[in-house]
């Protein structure tokens, strides 16, 4: 089957999206998805919850930038090169993504995988802004040359495989999403009738990890005994076998960048990259589970990290009883050695996935 250059551009019309000016807070409601690369998960097929939506008034005024499902949207103003999602019903997006709506002679599901296998052309075009931002241009961006295979057939059979891996990968963050809201109504019925036996602030309850060992990106392996912790979905983004830097007191609680929340981690060893911080209790009579669903209760991912949790240590955190915690956290160990497995799988799923992702784009693996 032969394969030939194309841009971008010429598989279908590009799309780039606008946001609403917020003095005109009608135009924002709960009507239709609006994406935003702050919504975009890296290495995340979907975006299944934006975290605005455009109203019926916002609809109408905008509607003729709206992106069709099963278009492909690429973040090319900021996180350029790693951000890409494809829509999953109709939406609209800023204008820090471009979106490519194929034409009648390009598979939708193909087209996502090509484009996600040419990031890296896109990080090459970066022009930058007087902000210092990574910057790359409508024009720009739909004259990058790709390779494409012209019969539907095979970017069909193609992309079936591929989705294939994708596809069980949803169904995990599902399973995680669903364990993790049983974990916090536990948490919640435990808020709502327990009596709270001890009320102190949140910096006399944790204690930062501090880092033995940085990890570039450039050291993580495919494979090694310790998964390392980042901001990636599923929050392994590698592996290491640097034996300083494993961290065994676990279970944790992840922060990253301006001490945004990530997750609740229970491996039996594990290591921050560069822009997490792990914090675990002061004693062990402490739940970590209680204590990190105290913390998304206290809605804390907008402020600003200056880099010393000022703002977080001054958190009031109300406990229960020790038993109470222990019995609690016993119940949450068992959900989040589920989740663990979970995560785990989709690592590998994704190991497999983009493994396959350059040989069937390029014609070495034959469909």
């Amino acid at each position: 089957m032969r394969w030939e250059k194309v841009e971008i551009g010429q598989l279908g019309e590009v799309v780039t999206g606008n946001t609403p000016p917020r003095k005109n807070p009608e135009l924002y409601g709960d009507f239709i998805p609006f994406i935003k690369p702050t919504d975009i998960e890296i290495d995340r097929r979907f975006t299944p919850h934006p975290e605005e939506c455009y109203s019926e008034l916002g609809f109408e005024k905008y509607r003729k930038s709206l992106i069709p499902k099963g278009a492909t949207c690429v973040v090319t103003i900021g996180s350029i090169g790693k951000k890409i999602t494809q829509a999953i019903t109709d939406c609209f997006i800023n204008q820090a993504v471009n979106a490519v709506i194929p034409n009648e002679n390009y598979d939708a599901d193909f087209v996502f995988y090509l484009l996600k296998n040419n990031l890296d052309k896109v990080k090459g075009l970066d022009s930058g802004t007087s902000s210092g931002r990574e910057n790359v241009s409508k024009s720009s961006f739909s004259s990058i040359e790709v390779k494409v295979v012209k019969h539907l057939p095979t970017q069909r059979r193609i992309a079936s495989i591929l989705s294939a891996y994708d596809d069980l990968i949803e169904n995990n963050l599902k399973r995680i999403k669903l364990l993790e809201e049983k974990a916090f109504l536990r948490y919640k019925q435990i808020v709502r009738e327990e009596k709270m036996e001890v009320e102190d602030k949140l910096e006399n309850l944790i204690q930062t990890v501090k880092r033995k060992f940085k990890i570039p990106k450039s050291d993580y392996k495919e494979k090694g005994d310790i998964p390392i912790i980042d901001q990636s979905t599923d929050f392994i983004g590698g592996y290491t076998n640097e034996k300083d830097a494993v961290y065994e007191d676990v279970p944790m609680i992840v922060f990253g960048d301006h001490t945004r929340i990530l997750k609740y981690i229970n491996f039996p060893f594990a290591c921050g990259a560069d822009g997490t911080q792990l914090v675990k209790p002061e004693n062990s009579s402490l739940s970590v589970a209680y204590l990190y669903f105290e913390l998304i209760s206290c809605n804390l991912s907008n402020y600003h990290y200056a880099r010393h949790f000022k703002f977080l240590k001054e958190q009031v955190i109300k406990l229960p009883s020790e038993k109470v915690m222990q019995e609690y956290q016993e119940e949450a160990d068992k959900i989040f050695n589920l989740i663990q497995i979970f995560r785990l799988q989709n690592t590998k799923l994704r190991e497999a996935r983009d493994i396959l992702l350059p040989r069937l784009m390029s014609g070495e693996i034959e469909v």
